[in-house]
This record gives structure tokens, sequence and C-alpha cells, in this order.
């Protein structure tokens, strides 16, 4: 076994004698337990999650689905980013969801932006599908479709051969698709990235680099 159980462990005892796990001497990726934990993955505003380390291209088509819960109006969902200007975003400001695409000719956003008093940031679970193909780029929300002609029809790949960035990024990684540099606060799951017929289920206690996320484990509640 290499890697972590997704559990709460409590009242642990070595010869009769119980452990403090309130003042550890070292400690690694392990968050409080939570009276009610739902599926997903617990984000808490300070770091990223960052997946295939190999590099992921992007080019003409992706279409990316996922769930996710916050109170926070603004947070860094997802990025894919070369060097050069091709890249991907997607993220949460003032409370609206911008997907970002730039295939090399120039950046293109797509706006979701809740009607009245339906705020994205109210703690309750939300679907997202953000989809690119060719040129062309779209935002589903909930069930509600949003999309915006792109004037640069010729240039239909973002070529990139980079890392996933979920949550947020490092400082000194470059994403030319993404406005903000707050992570996100809250939860994510059932992260799903399409290429074609070929679906990722991307597990992030497989991540290669974690900060101030916890796998598995999602607050019933923001605590």
């Amino acid at each position: 076994v290499t890697h972590s159980i997704p559990a709460c462990i409590g009242s642990l005892t070595i010869n009769s004698k119980q452990l403090d796990n309130e003042s550890p001497v070292s400690i690694f990726a392990v968050n409080k337990c939570y009276i009610t934990v739902q599926d997903g993955t617990f984000f808490d505003g300070s770091g990223f999650a960052a997946l295939v380390r190999e590099g992921y291209k992007v080019r003409s088509d992706v279409n990316i689905t996922l769930e996710f819960r916050t109170t926070a109006v603004h947070g860094v969902i997802l990025g894919v980013s070369s060097a050069k200007v091709d890249a991907i975003g997607l993220e949460i400001v003032n409370g609206k969801v911008l997907f970002h695409v730039n295939n090399g000719a120039g950046r293109i956003t797509t706006t979701y932006e809740p009607k009245g008093t339906n705020s994205l940031c109210d703690g309750k679970w939300h679907k997202l599908q953000a989809n690119k193909s060719k040129h062309r780029i779209s935002l589903i929300i909930d069930g509600n479709l949003v999309q915006t002609d792109n004037p640069y029809i010729q240039s239909t790949s973002a070529d990139t051969n980079n890392p996933i960035y979920v949550g947020g990024y490092p400082a000194d990684v470059k994403q030319n698709c993404l406005t903000s540099k707050s992570s996100f606060h809250g939860c994510l799951r059932n992260l799903v990235l399409t290429r074609g017929q070929q679906a990722e289920l991307f597990d992030f206690s497989r991540a290669f680099d974690l900060r101030g996320v916890f796998p598995h484990s999602c607050p019933g509640a923001e605590h």
C-alpha cells in the first residue's frame, strides 16, 4: 500500500496510553474530521492540486465536467496552460463562472452569470460543463447553456502539454487563461475530462502535488 487511507481515525492508544492527536510532532495532508461528510475533495483556499505531471494535451476538442460547492465569490477552478499563449481556464470571478480558451490567436471567454438571487456561491452543489470544440466554446451550469462567438475561426487547437492545475496554481507557473490568483475554497467532485470517446475521471488522491487539498473528505457544512 503506497497511499494514505481516506478516513477519520480517533482515540488511538498504544500500550494503554492514548496518543495526543491535538499537538502532533509533525503533520502532512491531514485535516480535521467532520461530523457530517459528503463525497468530494475539500480545498481550503490556500493551495491547489496538480494532475498529469507528464502534460495534458488539450488540442482541438475537450469536454470538462465537474461539480462544485463554495461560498466564496472568487476562485480558480481549473487551468491548463502552455508557456506560449495556448491555454484553457475555468474560474469564478465575482460570483460568475468564466471559461477562457486561447487556441493561439487570442483569448475567448464565455461567462455564466446567475440570474437574480440564484447564486452559485451558496454552498450548494452545482454542475458545470465546459466544452471546447475546435474554435467553439460553451458553458453549461445547472443545465443553463451560454456560448460565445469566436472571431478566430481558423485557430482551432490549444497546443498544451502541461499539468492540469485544479483549485489554484503555484506562483511560478504561468496561466494564460486565468485572471484570478485566488485559490478555490470549497469542494469539488466528479472531475472528468473527455477527448473524443476517451473520458478520464481524475482522482485527487493521485495528484503529484497537493497543497491545502484533502481528497475524499468534504465537510457537510462549511466550518
